[in-house]
């Protein structure tokens, strides 16, 4: 058995670059954590504002502070990136969009249309 010398001794993460759709597939299952943790806040805030005026009113109040805003935000970029990001890799198991250039395109897409709806969403509705 022979040793291959080449074989870096150490893994420099900020040597590393990424290509892309690498990057989107990190984002896709961080964005999945993060949906999982960030769900029984929502659903707590959701029951809140169901309870009645004042919890509507509370819950409403928390939404519009600037706390709230960001995190709904970032909850709202994990819902869109996961989605998107899903349906991509759904169409690719399909084989479409598997050719070089589609890739990079769509997975690109993903990750810059995922903040953009977030960000539009929030500063529309609240």
């Amino acid at each position: 058995m022979t040793t291959n010398n080449a074989r870096p001794l150490f893994l420099n993460l900020y040597q590393i670059r990424l290509q892309v759709s690498g990057l989107l597939s990190i984002t896709h299952r961080a964005t999945g954590m993060l949906l999982a943790l960030t769900l029984p806040a929502l659903i707590l805030l959701l029951e809140q504002s169901l309870s009645g005026v004042d919890g509507f009113n509370a819950s409403r109040a928390l939404l519009q502070s600037p706390l709230g805003k960001a995190g709904l935000f970032f909850a709202l970029w994990a819902l869109f990136h996961h989605l998107m990001a899903g349906i991509r890799y759904l169409l690719i198991d399909m084989g479409v969009g598997v050719e070089r250039p589609a890739f990079r395109v769509s997975a690109l897409l993903v990750l810059l249309a995922a903040p953009i709806i977030a960000n539009h969403v929030v500063g529309n509705y609240l």
